[in-house]
């Protein structure tokens, strides 16, 4: 073969090569295409099969109902067995805890924030399909809102009694808060396989505290599903009422319940349709912001987001109006369609969420402000009673003064922060919000312990009348074994108490007690929680609402190094206090803060007028003698006294030359 013919064989095995992988390519892009497509038929059809049977179910047959219980008596377990016998999810197969969604919430094992979840139940007695609406709902105190924003989209509850532990203090409340909201409950005493169980005690107290029935009580293992499908299912069938007032033709009208963020979707909210239809490409407006917005999703939780044809009234699901901003999404707004707002009435809301626990938060060494505070924003988006505000201090630098609704609630933001997002925070003081009251007439609540009034040297304020710190009516249940030890602790935080009321006979053969007190709410913020669990060795439960402001002797303490006020360290507390607090301080404190060139005087004053502690770090003297040979004893003299002359200059130095580490300040707060 010629040249020639060489390289014309040579281009057509390449156009061959080329053509093979052309080929090739078109082949494996024809399958993702085809596959692609099969997999958006598949979802199609499921779509309208589920459309299809929720199109079928009457309103009649619909339940929305949420379960009341203490904290760890077993509401997210039989969340699980309830979704696991509707088909929901399959046992085994990762279906623990399955609507607590959180890290940390799975970490901890208790639910924070509020989930809900669409069923399909056929009634066996009757073959009827109901189309059921759970919302699983925080036990602790301090997700209070969460509860009650849950039960404005029910129309019942289940009301779940440990039958090892019995009735606690949220049991208590939750059950006033369900019955206030006219919920129908239905009494379960739940875990009757454990070996401690005392079912019969359990049944008891049921009937004392509630006033109900011994024969409406059921009896069930939310664990193992014992009772769950032959009792429970029927009783939340034939006890629960189907949602009313809804007519089919009015427009529609939906309540916010909740809402999230989502990266790819923007905010989600979960509503409560109230009357009429949702659906793709509709548009409504807001009560509050009268925004308006087109609907671009509707769906049902199933466990995760469903997409549907349409929401209808009675039903509880979610909606992606392309809302950018969450704080846009007020919670208890009513949504309706535009066009129709004049004909439409406003659904009553919710109070608005007050936080009442407040601390300043600064980044930890090593950590960009800006990355930080983006975190921080992204996860404020997820949890809309956070209130954040930017603060600077002459310590830590740039940070924020962030508010919680309570202990918990702060302690579990920061560990989201730090699971989800990598980064930590140096956490201040937690304080209470306080009233200050003028001669003037003039009212201002402060939050952060640095606006607090500034008083004279002899502890007079001419503008200040009064000065109010809130307070909180505890419900504590304990047995009564250990009432004594329980009323002793609460005395010695300034409460007052309200009630003592014996219960029957409680678990373990101990008599129970609820045990009403008025507490400071800052002395709850200040480890009560972990007291009270000491001396009652770990059976005593609190639970707690806030009753208002009182008039108290309340004033700022504050950490002074080298007479300059580290405002990082401000708080504010009463007035019998104080003195065992600023020792303590100054004391630990010092334990943190490294000896140097010249002396630090580290004091506690009080309102800007009365020094009520002090400890001093002495100075660390350099060796100026180390290179100089021993026999230069003129020269050894001449230095010795240059330094003592430095040393009496170094005293007139203030705090800024002074150089504490963070790490000293992280030490002292985490204490």
């Amino acid at each position: 073969m010629n040249k020639n013919g060489i390289v014309r064989f040579v281009q057509i095995q390449r156009a061959g090569l080329r053509q093979a992988r052309w080929s090739s390519s078109s082949a494996v892009n024809t399958n993702v295409t085809s596959d692609s497509n099969i997999a958006k038929q598949l979802k199609q059809k499921n779509i309208l099969q589920l459309q299809k049977r929720i199109e079928s179910i009457p309103i009649e047959n619909y339940r929305n109902f949420s379960i009341v219980a203490h904290i760890d008596h077993g509401k997210s377990t039989l969340s699980d067995r309830l979704l696991e016998i509707t088909n929901v999810i399959t046992r085994g197969n990762g279906g623990e805890r399955v609507l607590d969604k959180l890290e940390v919430e799975k970490e901890r094992g208790i639910t924070i924030k509020a989930q809900t979840c669409s069923m399909f139940y056929t009634d066996e007695r009757t073959g009827k399909d109901y189309l059921l609406h759970l919302i699983d709902t925080p036990g602790h105190v301090d997700f209070r809102d969460e509860v009650s924003r849950s039960y404005k989209a029910c129309n019942g509850a289940i009301l779940l009694v440990d039958a090892s532990k019995g009735v606690q203090s949220q049991t208590v409340a939750n059950f006033y808060l369900a019955y206030s909201m006219g919920l129908k409950l239905i009494p379960v005493v739940n875990k009757i396989d454990l070996s401690i169980a005392d079912v019969p005690k359990a049944i008891e107290q049921i009937e004392n505290t509630f006033e109900m029935k011994e024969e409406d009580i059921l009896k069930i293992s939310s664990k193992s599903g014992l009772n769950v499908k032959e009792d429970l299912l029927p009783a939340i069938i034939d006890w629960i009422p189907a949602p009313s007032n809804n007519v089919k033709d009015k427009p529609f009208r939906a309540l916010l319940v909740d809402s999230w963020y989502d990266s790819y979707m923007g905010v989600v909210l979960l509503v409560h349709v109230v009357d009429g239809t949702i659906k793709k490409g509709d548009r409504i407006s807001s009560a509050t912001t009268k925004s308006k917005y087109d609907i671009k999703e509707v769906g049902i939780m199933y466990p995760d987001r469903v997409a549907t044809e349409k929401l209808s009234f009675g039903q509880v699901g979610y909606i992606v109006p392309g809302m950018k901003n969450s704080k846009d999404a007020k919670i208890g707004d009513t949504f309706m369609q535009v066009g129709f707002e004049s004909q439409t009435e406003v659904l009553p809301g919710f109070d608005e969420t007050k936080p009442m626990v407040f601390v300043g938060a600064f980044p930890a060494d090593g950590i960009e402000f800006k990355a930080l505070d983006d975190d921080i924003n992204r996860l404020v988006l997820n949890d809309k009673s956070v209130c954040i505000e930017r603060e600077t201090s002459n310590a830590l630098g740039q940070g924020w003064r962030l508010g919680f609704l309570g202990s918990l609630h702060a302690s579990v933001f920061t560990e989201r922060l730090e699971k989800e997002y990598g980064t930590k925070l140096i956490i201040t003081q937690p304080t209470v919000p306080y009233m200050i009251e003028y001669t003037d007439g003039t009212v201002k609540e402060i939050t952060n312990p640095n606006e607090f009034p500034t008083f004279r040297k002899n502890g007079s304020n001419l503008n200040v009348k009064k000065l109010k710190e809130p307070f909180v009516e505890a419900i504590i249940t304990l047995p009564d074994e250990y009432l004594g030890n329980v009323i002793k602790l609460c005395d010695n935080y300034r409460g007052r108490q309200l009630e003592l009321k014996y219960m029957s006979i409680g678990m373990n053969n101990k008599q129970q007690v609820i045990l009403k007190y008025e507490l400071p709410l800052y002395e709850l913020v200040d480890n009560f929680f972990g007291k009270l669990k000491s001396v009652s060795q770990g059976y005593a439960t609190l639970d707690y609402e806030v009753s208002g402001f009182r008039e108290s002797d309340i004033v700022k303490l504050e950490l002074l190094v080298n007479g300059t006020t580290v405002d990082a360290l401000t708080t504010i507390m009463h007035q019998s206090k104080v003195n065992k607090v600023g020792s303590e301080w100054v004391k630990d404190f010092k334990k943190f803060v490294k000896s140097q060139f010249y002396e630090i005087v580290i004091q506690a004053r009080v309102n800007n007028s009365r020094i009520i502690a002090r400890e001093t770090i002495k100075a660390r003297r350099k060796d100026v003698l180390a290179k100089l040979h021993a026999s230069d004893v003129s020269r050894r003299k001449k230095l010795l006294v240059k330094q003592k002359e430095g040393k009496k200059l170094m005293k007139m130095r203030s705090i800024g030359n002074i150089q504490i580490n963070s790490d000293a300040y992280q030490e002292f707060l985490r204490r």
